[in-house]
């Protein structure tokens, strides 16, 4: 790339700050419905199932959006795609915030999932142009760190604070900021160091399809996306809606400390984001790490399915260790970009992407659906409660799913950190 003026560096990093920013509310509302599980069955008198499916929305859309972000990234810019996401994505948390029904409930997540799943492309793409190639993985790392702390305000700090103000002033509010980064981004955010209106020539669809069709015909591109599917699906199902209503009517705990459990499984996934792929780099190896990783998560899922009551000191360990073995999953971008043709990095990372976020949208209202074959009848405060049964058999769904990722992990190719593509 051409060297940068000082002015042009320091645009960079303001426009990095800002799209990081909305990074951390992609986060938060990815899994927020988990920090107010209970205030939305109450509020809506919804059963289980309902209740996944209004928490799934997000995933549905997140997940058809993959790919088609990452041509418009190239054909739009991240400027103009960022601008217009934060517009929809506050269009929806007002929407989500005010909703009167079920219904509007569910057509809020969705403008949501619309608004937010631009972001990781177009922060990807924003990266690449406007900083040097060895900077990549790094500032990707720390972008990533910065973006899951709203995963963790998702958990604690999120309900306490829908406790005290009630859970749609919180939306509300977070609809006014998401607007707020989207006219930054328009402000900000420069496509290019040329300028705004520089953009790419258009996409062939014709190469962009055979392209495509290249990455899922390559038997390698599988295991990887595979081991995501189980690992993250797993993680994006119980983290995203079901973690704290299980602590609470399983394990007996509190409100507040159980939602520190969610947090305290962010945290460790957060700061697991930062170290699996630099271990994985020292070690000059792949398989290993999320062998061990996905066996690990698996075991722990093992405990969870059991019921078993465990120490307070316990659990929260185990949380903690559950958040560094979920980080493991991250491992799978660079495992089917290393499989694939260099110039098709961004379709094989979406494909590998696309099945976890495919698994969160179809798990969430399965589990739902399974803990309501055997509810017993029993409410509080307008939410269902179900016994130690009912849970084991809807944990038992995401049990399943993440020995699918854990299986999976056997049958990745090495790649020894380094693109293996050969033409056939």
């Amino acid at each position: 790339m051409h060297a940068l003026t000082e002015e042009q560096k320091r645009r960079r990093w303001l426009a990095l700050g800002v799209v990081s920013l909305i990074y951390v509310l992609s986060f938060f509302q990815r899994f927020a419905p988990a920090g107010i599980a209970q205030d939305l069955a109450a509020s809506f008198q919804t059963s289980a199932a309902s209740l996944g499916v209004l928490a799934a929305t997000y995933f549905y859309v997140y997940t058809v959006m993959q790919i088609p972000t990452g041509i418009l990234a190239d054909t739009l810019g991240p400027r103009r795609i960022l601008a217009l996401g934060g517009l929809i994505g506050g269009a929806g948390s007002f929407l989500f915030g005010f909703a009167p029904t079920l219904d509007l409930a569910l057509l809020g997540r969705t403008l949501i999932g619309f608004g937010v799943s631009v972001t990781f492309i177009a922060m990807l793409k924003l990266i690449a142009v406007w900083f040097e190639e060895n900077r990549f993985a790094t500032l990707v790392g720390v972008c990533m760190l910065i973006g899951n702390l709203g995963s963790v305000l998702a958990g604690a700090p999120l309900s306490g604070l829908a406790q005290a103000t009630g859970w749609r002033g919180v939306f509300i509010g977070v609809g006014v900021v998401s607007l707020v980064l989207g006219a930054l981004c328009w402000l900000i955010v420069r496509d290019s160091p040329a300028g705004a209106t520089q953009h790419a020539a258009k996409v062939d669809r014709t190469v962009v399809l055979s392209g495509l069709l290249a990455v899922l015909k390559n038997r390698s591109t599988w295991p990887a996306a595979l081991t995501n599917t189980g690992m993250s699906g797993a993680f994006f199902t119980f983290a995203g809606l079901w973690a704290t209503p299980y602590l609470m009517q399983v394990h007996g705990l509190a409100r507040p400390v159980a939602a520190s459990h969610l947090s305290l499984w962010f945290g460790g996934f957060a700061v697991g984001c930062l170290f699996v792929g630099t271990l994985s780099d020292r070690l000059g190896r792949r398989k290993p790490v999320l062998i061990v990783a996905s066996h690990l998560y698996l075991a722990i899922w093992l405990v969870w399915l059991s019921g078993v009551a465990l120490p307070l000191a316990a659990s929260y360990a185990l949380f903690g260790l559950m958040g560094l073995a979920t980080a493991g999953f991250s491992l799978t971008w660079a495992c089917a970009k290393e499989v694939n043709p260099p110039l098709l990095s961004g379709m094989s990372t979406s494909v590998a992407n696309m099945g976890g976020f495919l698994a969160g949208a179809l798990l969430q209202p399965l589990v739902g659906w399974v803990m309501d074959l055997g509810w017993k009848g029993e409410m509080l405060a307008g939410a269902r409660i179900y016994d130690l049964d009912t849970w084991r058999h809807g944990v038992l769904v995401v049990t399943l799913c993440a020995a699918l990722g854990a299986i999976a992990s056997w049958r990745i190719r090495e790649t020894r950190c380094r693109n293996i593509w050969q033409p056939g």
